[in-house]
């Protein structure tokens, strides 16, 4: 069975989806990690990044491993997050890496989270969720977790969402027949809580 989680910047879907693996006891897929790891291989030794991505070796769980490297703390800079964005454009990026995740995503059960899980990766997932969130509620949390001012986020954000939103190959939007949450003002608990309960009426 596959949980397909998507949705903009901030609006939890990395601690929501590892929370609820945990609870079903599904493997858990990061995409957005995947697309970290190429914009630092690409920030660390050039060339195309189609061809860091080509190459990409993931290990992915409680911590991420790109070529044999533990790199679960170097893909959360705001330099790698920028390097992110850009190689997330490319199409041969994209296409290499939905490759790599559908591959994963064809044995076992799995709760993967991206901005493009239910509309490319698996469009057939049992169950796809767009978890929403007001912009202020998603800059303070990603301010939270940087540890950097909420102006500042609210900007970076802007200039994500629009390029998630408009870029040309697999752009942010709600999948058909998505359930669409909006996670202002809930804990991670109360949103795994409401996802858990959709997973048991899907299956």
């Amino acid at each position: 069975m596959v949980v397909a989680i998507d949705g903009p910047a901030g609006a939890g879907k990395s601690s929501v989806a590892r929370a609820l693996a945990r609870r079903l006891g599904f493997t858990y897929l990061d995409s957005g990690a995947m697309y970290r790891a190429v914009g630092l291989m690409t920030l660390r030794h050039g060339g195309a990044a189609s061809e860091q991505a080509e190459k990409l070796e993931l290990e992915l769980g409680d911590r991420v491993t790109a070529n044999g490297e533990d790199v679960t703390e170097a893909i959360r800079t705001p330099e790698v997050s920028e390097a992110a964005s850009r190689v997330a454009t490319n199409q041969r990026v994209r296409a290499a890496l939905v490759a790599k995740q559908r591959e994963l995503l064809s044995n076992g059960d799995w709760v993967a989270e991206g901005r493009d899980i239910g509309t490319v990766v698996a469009p057939d997932a049992a169950l796809k969720v767009f978890l929403t969130a007001t912009r202020e509620e998603r800059a303070r949390r990603r301010a939270e977790e940087l540890g950097t001012d909420v102006d500042t986020v609210l900007r970076d954000q802007a200039l994500r969402d629009a390029q998630d939103e408009s870029r040309e190959h697999s752009p942010l939007q709600v999948a058909p027949g998505a359930v669409e949450l909006d996670t202002t003002g809930l804990t991670v608990d109360e949103v795994v809580d409401r996802i858990a309960t959709l997973v048991g009426e899907s299956r």
